[in-house]
């Protein structure tokens, strides 16, 4: 919805950088944009945005942006006509698939393509590739998360968040809300919710090797030892089991309570300490304080799916919710009921678990896709026989820089047949390409989110209205993608099929199927009658329709075979048994800290590197390292450092501050803007590092193939004087 004065527009929509969406106001006065602020009309997010929120203004003029697609010439681009673009597409692609099979195109999307309403047109193409190799930022950041809600609740898409807004005691672990506003659990303005626990009467714990931005509006920081959180909850669970837990009564029911009590029995917090680098009595304490207060939620998010035993830990942290009777309750861990109900419609789809694997064999397939730190792998193959991608399609994806390949997957993307890369610039990533397709700018789209409301902390439904208009001939994401899945229909389909299916996509773009989905949702028109929701109604609500705090609905929901929650998977509970039977503690050697990742407020992984006020102000690529470390190591703050592990080295200043525990070193990632072609002038200016370079691409989560780059261990000396 939009207001006029004269000249002067004020559009009503959201920023969709991040998945927090926060409204906002959008002046626009003769075509340019004046002015983005917060909307206090927005039922979800109140007012508030971070400085991400105003860069959607730079990042629509940003001169470096793409406009026209561009084809590879030589060493350099040229601009070409949509049509001929998608021609040339359909025709390389056809080719690929017909010498090589259609294993051989892959797909990669990136973080962007979901914040959208255009990914539902990204699983149409992926559906159509009809190829194993698909993969998406998914597995360097959520499978663990996914997988183990598949495994208790029996859906991977029934991953419970956190109901902020109500609860007494909010224990943090591996996240860091107070900057990213909330992952897999939408929470804007994280810092005012965090304040808004301790204001009436609750308490606030993060655990976190570092005292985060989140950590310091906190009541209490535990400075755990990088991968110990598994150790930390199972010292807690033993706590609440020897104090004489009974199985927690309500409208689901749940199994393996014996089993689980079994497994943690030996895990006394003395015992899980050493590993978990916190004190027994600390361990203790976190446990009772949490079982014994009103209503209480463990929350943990990315810093732990970076590690080995991601799935293992989230499992244990829904886990310590249920039998603390946190689970499907106010102030627990809950599920939202958005106005399209997509954990509802999906959830007996399955995992696709095993259904085939990597070229290697070693990384299982989970809800069909591959995990993407094998995507280098399967282009070069083994050195001597190529691996079985020949094509490549990414959507809104820079893995280059944002995923683990050893620094190989620079040579891979040369060495592909054809490579068509859907973006706005030309990144580390699609400068390789033969083909870059530039989607319309954020504040171009006219679109309503489907994803992110199922994740809220508050029911919530939202439109996005368009700001600008959109030059003429510029295409959508969505529709971009509907011409790519067109273009490679098999010639006699194409012949009969294009033009019908030409006008399928204009029938049913994504906005008529979210007006579909909206009508016939939970609280749609055709259910709840003339006061249900439409989406034109939504459309005529600038901030938004608030619909209501967070329900107990697993009981509709659950679909594990026996409809129980599953406290005791299997292989869980035996994968368990072995990290206690192995478990050491922590020894020196050549590569003596351990490497964990971090967040800025004003970055967004790889891709807001390229407006000047996002990286204004002092060098944010830095290694933060303790004092003692520092000391130990004659290092200095400011000074140049190397930082090496047994897979690569990169250059980095060295940050002294105390808020990081001693023993580990902290680097962000999405920084390596140096190299060649690279098409955003702002960024290569202020290149950083890319942090994955240290990283293996073998480590990874013991079930899911999700990249293990937190505890990476390095050794950090003075660089070499150039």
């Amino acid at each position: 919805m939009s207001t006029h004065t004269g000249s002067t527009q004020t559009v009503a929509r959201q920023c969709t950088l991040c998945e927090a969406h926060c409204g906002v106001l959008v002046t626009v006065e003769n075509a340019a944009i004046t002015r983005i602020e917060g909307n206090p009309a927005d039922v979800l997010s109140h007012g508030y945005i971070c400085p991400k929120a105003t860069a959607m203004a730079d990042l629509h003029r940003d001169p470096d942006r793409l406009r026209r697609p561009v084809r590879r010439v030589g060493d350099g681009f040229e601009e070409i006509g949509w049509d001929e673009a998608f021609e040339l597409i359909g025709r390389e692609l056809r080719q690929v698939r017909r010498r090589h099979g259609r294993d051989s195109i892959a797909m990669y999307l990136g973080n962007p393509a979901a914040h959208s309403a255009s990914v539902i047109y990204g699983s149409a193409l992926r559906a159509a590739l009809l190829t194993k190799h698909f993969y998406s930022a998914s597995s360097i950041d959520q499978f663990p998360q996914e997988f183990a809600a598949w495994k208790m609740y029996g859906s991977n898409v029934l991953m419970p968040i956190a109901d902020i807004d109500r609860t007494h005691r909010l224990l943090i672990l591996g996240a860091n809300p107070a900057v990213s506003n909330g992952s897999v659990t939408t929470m804007p303005d994280a810092r005012g919710r965090i304040r808004d626990v301790r204001r009436r009467g609750g308490s606030v714990v993060v655990v976190d090797p570092r005292r985060t931005e989140t950590a310091r509006l906190a009541d209490e920081h535990v400075a755990i030892r990088p991968g110990g959180d598994p150790y930390l909850l199972l010292g807690m669970l033993h706590t609440i089991f020897s104090d004489g837990a009974r199985p927690p009564r309500g409208p689901v029911p749940v199994a393996g309570w014996d089993e689980l009590a079994e497994l943690v029995a030996p895990c006394t917090p003395e015992a899980m300490s050493p590993m978990a680098g916190v004190d027994a009595d600390t361990i203790r304490r976190l446990a009772r304080e949490h079982r014994d207060a009103p209503s209480a939620v463990a929350y943990a998010r990315i810093g732990v799916c970076h590690h080995v035993t991601g799935t293992l830990t989230h499992w244990l942290v829904n886990t310590l919710n249920a039998v603390t009777a946190n689970l499907d309750r106010p102030g627990g861990q809950m599920y939202a009921t958005p106005p399209v109900d997509a954990a509802r419609l999906l959830r007996r789809l399955g995992s696709g678990y095993g259904l085939w694997s990597d070229s290697r064999g070693e990384r299982k397939a989970f809800r069909t896709e591959l995990p993407v730190v094998g995507l280098a792998d399967d282009i070069l193959g083994d050195g001597t026989t190529p691996g079985p991608v020949r094509a490549l399609i990414t959507y809104a994806g820079n893995p280059v820089l944002s995923t683990p390949q050893a620094g190989r997957l620079d040579d891979a993307l040369e060495n592909l047949d054809f490579f068509v890369a859907v973006d706005m610039y030309l990144t580390e990533t699609s400068r390789h390409a033969d083909l870059v397709l530039p989607p319309t700018s954020h504040l171009e789209r006219e679109e309503f989110d489907l994803l992110f409301p199922v994740f809220s902390v508050r029911n919530n439904a939202r439109y996005n209205a368009r700001a600008v208009e959109p030059a003429p001939g510029a295409l959508e994401d969505w529709q971009i993608m509907a011409g790519i899945l067109v273009e490679i229909l098999p010639v006699p389909l194409r012949t009969l099929l294009t033009r019908p299916l030409r006008r399928f996509v204009d029938l049913f773009s994504p906005l008529r199927l979210a007006a579909i989905g909206v009508a016939t949702g939970p609280h749609g028109v055709l259910r709840r009658g003339p006061r249900g929701l439409t989406l034109g109604r939504i459309r005529r609500t600038p901030g938004g329709v608030d619909l209501g705090p967070l329900e107990s609905r697993l009981s509709t929901l659950i679909a594990t075979p026996d409809r129980r929650v599953q406290l005791a998977p299997p292989e869980l509970v035996e994968e368990a048994r072995r990290l206690v039977a192995g478990c050491d503690a922590e020894t020196g050697g050549e590569f003596d800290l351990r490497l964990i990742g971090r967040r800025h407020l004003r970055s967004n992984n790889s891709w807001l590197h390229n407006i000047p006020t996002m990286v204004k102000g002092r060098d944010r690529c830095t290694v933060l390292m303790h004092p003692d470390d520092a000391a130990s190591r004659a290092l200095v703050d400011g000074q140049p450092v190397t930082v090496r592990s047994r897979i690569g080295s990169i250059d980095v200043p060295v940050e002294v501050s105390d808020e990081i525990r001693a023993g580990t070193v902290a680097i962000p990632h999405g920084w390596g803007h140096d190299e060649k072609g690279v098409g955003w002038a702002t960024a290569a200016a202020h290149p950083g590092a890319n942090v994955n370079l240290l990283h293996d691409p073998t480590v990874t989560d013991t079930f899911t193939g999700n990249a293990a780059v937190n505890a990476t261990m390095v050794n950090v000396t003075a660089a070499a004087a150039s």
